[in-house]
């Protein structure tokens, strides 16, 4: 079984995109057609923007969703996946590829979440930290104890989970992760709190697009990110999505249980290639990972 993965933010580079525009009628296409429906030309950003430019929430999300579509789209026929699954951002990647949502819908939730988020980290000041060489339940013990926000956010791999919350929840709890072993706690260069209370009015903004927009059943199960489990009833798919924002990534438990369930080969796609690829490496070294 081969599953379709597809990276969230933080996969981004410089000139992403630009060698398909220049190279593929397709891609080219569907780039107008994204600048049209945002009313921006993203794709000047994408190919001409600097790093810290192309780290902004409100460009980096619908960057990382088109590239991927893209990737997507210029496969054709042989994009046939047996299950998809999106980390954080690129759940909304993963439902248009498999014909859960339309790419303009898409497009259009990815770029009104994105504004949403950057309101919302704008409103409070919230950051993330990445937590390395500690096991989960104990990190998450560690938040629990501390009676400011701070709670379990990216389950990313085996080894390495991001925690979000609000300043003083993230520092007391660097501090307190370091006394119970973390081999190294990295606050992140984020703009915001991203899955945790502090994202909530993000979530109830983000709640009305979703709920106006159609889901269709899709083509193979999706596995979300708020239950690591496949879903492939529409709205299953559209609750799930809801509570994304608030909720923690799942992505350790989604791996493991499209392992499980039979998947031997994983197609990373989008972004730089590498970042899912790490992930899933570190939750089973014999999976197959290949960038599309």
């Amino acid at each position: 079984m081969t599953a379709y993965v597809f990276p969230g933010q933080g996969a981004q580079f410089e000139g992403i995109g630009k060698d398909l525009y220049e190279t593929e009628t397709l891609a080219k296409e569907l780039f107008e057609q994204a600048n049209d429906i945002l009313g921006y030309r993203l794709s000047d950003v994408m190919f001409n923007g600097s790093a810290e430019e192309l780290k902004e929430t409100k460009i980096t999300q619908p960057a990382i969703f088109l590239h991927s579509i893209i990737k997507s789209k210029l496969a054709g026929d042989t994009f046939k996946p047996d299950a998809v699954a999106g980390h954080s951002l690129g759940e909304f990647s993963a439902l248009v590829a498999s014909g859960a949502m339309s790419f303009e819908d898409g497009l259009r939730l990815v770029h009104q979440r994105a504004l949403a988020m950057q309101k919302a980290c704008e409103a409070v000041e919230g950051t993330m930290a990445a937590v390395l060489g500690l096991e989960d339940d104990m990190v998450e013990k560690v938040c629990a104890h501390i009676d400011k926000i701070v709670v379990p956010a990216n389950y990313n791999c085996p080894g390495q989970l991001v925690i979000s919350g609000s300043v003083e929840g993230i520092n007391e709890a660097v501090e307190k992760l370091k006394e119970a072993g973390a081999r190294k706690v990295v606050v992140l260069n984020v703009g915001g709190a991203f899955h945790s209370p502090l994202m909530e009015p993000a979530r109830a903004e983000l709640a009305k697009a979703i709920e106006s927009t159609t889901i269709s059943n899709p083509i193979c199960s999706i596995y979300q990110n708020v239950t690591a489990k496949p879903e492939k009833e529409a709205a299953i798919i559209k609750e799930n999505l809801i509570a994304q924002l608030t909720e923690p990534v799942r992505w350790t438990q989604t791996m493991l249980n499209m392992i499980a369930d039979g998947v031997t080969d994983f197609v990373e796609v989008g972004g730089n290639g590498k970042v899912i690829k790490g992930f899933i490496r570190r939750v089973d070294r014999k999976m197959q990972v290949e960038a599309l």
